[in-house]
């Protein structure tokens, strides 16, 4: 059992996607408590709630201003990924480049580290909740991966419309790609990693189906394969066939023989395994070159991080 304590007034805790809130209970003057039954090999991004979302302020590990990140003890730290309470502030990448395009506009950030080019979707995430560039530069430093230069491509309004759409890797080729290299980034193809998560880690593997030429190496964290365009709520239901569209378009064995893709999902989002392993199974069926992880971790940031970084090292060794 792992014991949470709030002071303050009624509150619960609440955990990204693997188990449900749980109400604390009194104690005694500002005090309350929660004993929580957590599985084996779990790290998960949580906060106290009381109307308003507080993250726990006897945990230094934050993820952004009101998450904090246990980890269960059977688990080693994460290597790379720094301690960041949840009052500090993260430094952002100095480069910025407004892109006004086919999209609307978009303000992109940019850290210059090396040749290679690292496109991270959903980059605000990994600009003001987790340290990207920290991390990867840890990497580098340690000798796992050479220097790159990360991409943080912001998260979109809709991202249900434009993670499951070729509009966005039409405009990345035709607009982003001529504008970073106006601002001194030169992409090249046969090193360029584009990595994201969820509906993002959907939109990066479909890229290179639709854009082989300009995507050829993928790292997807928990790919949101489910999706189908026919299915209600606009595609968004895990209940339909195993790999979704994607399952099905790889159904026709198209040759990915120039594709290399790093697929991570976690152990502790059970109803994803059967859609990530349809597509993985065929990918690799189809020539790609495929390694497949699980991180112990549901929907969760806080489990993607690690495998983000290993991953995008083993796209560029």
């Amino acid at each position: 059992m792992t014991r949470f304590e709030w002071r303050g007034g009624p509150a619960s805790v609440r955990f990204e996607s693997v188990l449900e809130p749980v109400e604390l209970t009194h104690e005694k003057d500002d005090l309350w408590s929660a004993e929580v039954e957590m599985p084996a090999r779990l790290r998960v991004t949580y906060h106290f709630f009381d109307g308003d979302e507080h993250a726990d302020p006897s945990n230094p590990s934050g993820a952004g201003p009101n998450r904090s990140i246990f980890a269960t003890p059977d688990l080693e730290p994460q290597p790379h990924w720094p301690v960041v309470g949840p009052d500090e502030v993260l430094d952002v990448p100095s480069l910025r480049i407004r892109w006004n395009g086919a999209l609307g506009r978009k303000t992109v950030r940019v850290h210059q580290g090396g040749e290679p080019v690292v496109l991270l979707l959903d980059g605000d995430d990994w600009m003001y909740v987790h340290p990207a560039v920290a991390a990867f530069e840890s990497a580098v430093k340690n000798g796992e991966m050479p220097p790159a230069t990360l991409v943080f491509l912001p998260t979109p309004r809709d991202r249900d419309a434009e993670y499951s759409s070729s509009a966005l890797w039409q405009a990345i080729r035709d607009e982003l790609l001529p504008l970073l290299s106006e601002n001194g980034v030169t992409v090249d193809l046969a090193r360029f990693v584009v990595a994201g998560q969820s509906l993002g880690g959907l939109s990066a593997f479909r890229a290179a189906l639709d854009f082989p030429d300009l995507v050829s190496k993928v790292a997807c964290q928990s790919g949101s394969f489910w999706w189908a365009r026919d299915l209600p709520e606009h595609g968004l239901s895990l209940d339909g066939p195993a790999g979704g569209d994607t399952a099905e378009r790889l159904g026709a064995l198209p040759d990915l023989s120039g594709l290399r893709v790093a697929f991570d999902v976690g152990e502790h989002e059970p109803r994803m395994h059967r859609h990530c392993e349809a597509v993985e199974e065929l990918a690799a069926q189809a020539g790609a070159t495929v390694r497949v992880n699980r991180s112990p971790a549901g929907h969760d940031r806080a489990g993607w991080r690690h495998a983000l970084v290993r991953d995008v090292a083993w796209l560029l060794s």
